[in-house]
């Protein structure tokens, strides 16, 4: 079911990227649509990234940690 799960993602990934260069090309409006929300997801998934290893960053300078019994 996993295995699954991560073709179905992979599939829509492929598919995305291939919307992305098609709409470049002049391709039709639904595929400058797709392309949109493509670009807008990896930027949302960039932004997360980020977000995370600054936490992780400012997490890692704490002097209190754990147990010091």
């Amino acid at each position: 079911m996993l295995g699954l799960v991560l073709l179905g993602i992979l599939v829509l990934t492929i598919g995305g990227c291939a919307c992305v260069v098609w709409a470049e090309r002049g391709g039709p409006r639904w595929v400058r649509g797709v392309a949109t929300v493509t670009l807008a997801a990896g930027e949302l998934a960039r932004l997360t990234q980020r977000r995370r290893r600054r936490s992780l960053n400012q997490n890692s300078g704490d002097s209190g940690g754990g147990d010091a019994g």
